[in-house]
């Protein structure tokens, strides 16, 4: 830890770490005016590979870390704070010969984004990922690499400016969410001390709402002392949606189906069963029928209200991928994956269940390729809404 409980912005010393994902010894300046703290150094495995990485990424924090007029020593580490990571690398491994010379290691360094929250780090995590999102035409083929971090429950300036200063030193980004107002000017002026690139996710949108309402914010993060979360109708009500839709799960207990808010019906690893947990999750019971070939549907599906029917479908090839890794996982014979993952099969379910989805006009369907689990579940309760709230809406089988 820092020595010192409280520190001023102009005379915070930088004490330069390597990477968290390093977990290499400190090194420290010696007009740093607080002492920094870094895991020892980690055993490398015995791959060849790793040994090569390792010893490509040790060289080079040690190029960012030799700056110029600055004299460097070891100090020992104490109890660091450690992040949650996602590394992005690219590493060449030459199989072909054991020399572990750096000239083997080709890497392409990712820029890093430090996630500070006080709490769970869930808003901050979710919201850089979002952003991140914009970028997928350079990240997917490491075009501009990233590293994330996250760091989540730091609720004392001591180990906030540990970790901006470890920023400093990587030369990251850093994106936070604090509600305590002091702490998060505390990572303003640290930030803007050390030229660390800052945004602050929390408080413009408090204090956007805070003028509105009229009404000053608590400041406390969730989970602070003095914040107290009554058990609400709401949470029971989502408690109980996830008790029903566990229930549920792949066609179970279907004379329960008119009980359901929602119901789910397509060809397996149409992603059913994660969609219908996120959905409970936001108090909607959830039930999902799988469509089998050979198998007749259950008599109440057709019994119900047709407008909490929602179909799942999704493109043959990926399907196949799909489950050619589900069928390698679950450890099929090739005679039971031919059964389940060979492109006939797949084409063959999926027409079958296109026919039945237009024989249910009113079922709308909904292409689930390429979209994650929260943009499906938006476009069901979109739909959904339209529906409860009777918005005007074509009585057609319609792929959205």
């Amino acid at each position: 830890m820092i020595a010192s409980s409280t520190l001023s912005v102009p005379n915070l010393g930088l004490a330069p770490r390597t990477s968290c994902a390093n977990h290499q010894p400190i090194l420290k300046t010696p007009n740093a005016s607080a002492s920094s703290y870094e895991p020892q150094a980690r055993k490398p495995k015995g791959s060849s590979q790793l040994t090569r990485w390792s010893r490509a990424r040790a060289i080079r924090s040690g190029r960012k870390l030799d700056r110029a007029g600055q004299r460097t020593q070891l100090v020992e580490p104490n109890s660091p704070v450690q992040p949650r990571e996602r590394v992005s690398l690219d590493v060449k491994d030459d199989t072909s010969t054991g020399n572990d010379s750096e000239d083997d290691v080709e890497m392409t360094a990712g820029k890093s984004i430090y996630m500070v929250s006080d709490g769970t780090g869930w808003t901050v995590e979710h919201s850089v990922n979002a952003a991140l999102g914009q970028f997928e035409h350079c990240l997917v083929d490491r075009g501009c690499a990233v590293n994330t971090y996250l760091f989540s429950g730091i609720d004392e300036v001591e180990r906030l400016m540990e970790i901006v200063k470890q920023a400093a030193k990587e030369g990251a980004m850093l994106v936070y969410t604090l509600a305590d107002p002091s702490m998060a000017e505390s990572a303003r002026h640290a930030c803007k001390h050390w030229g660390i690139p800052t945004t602050d996710m929390l408080g413009p949108i408090t204090e956007a709402i805070a003028t509105h309402l009229g009404v000053s914010p608590s400041g406390l993060p969730r989970g602070a002392p003095g914040r107290s979360f009554p058990l609400t109708d709401d949470y029971f009500r989502r408690i109980e949606a996830i008790e029903f839709t566990i229930k549920q799960d792949d066609g179970a207990l279907p004379q329960n189906l008119h009980k359901a808010d929602i119901i789910l019906a397509g060809v397996s690893r149409t992603g059913k069963t994660p969609l219908s947990i996120y959905l409970a999750q936001k108090g909607y019971k959830v039930a999902n029928v799988p469509i089998v070939m050979g198998v007749p549907l259950p008599k109440t599906l057709f019994e119900v209200d047709p407008e909490k029917v929602f179909g799942l479908t999704i493109n043959p090839l990926v399907l196949q991928t799909i489950r050619r890794a589900r069928a390698k996982t679950l450890g099929f014979s090739e005679g039971m994956k031919s059964n389940y993952s060979e492109m006939d099969h797949v084409r063959q379910e999926l027409e079958f269940a296109r026919r039945i989805l237009a024989q249910n006009p009113v079922w709308p369907v909904i292409e689930v390729t390429g979209k994650a689990i929260e943009e499906t579940a938006a476009v069901v309760l979109r739909l959904y809404h339209d529906r409860k709230h009777k918005c005007s809406m074509p009585r057609i089988s319609k792929r959205y």
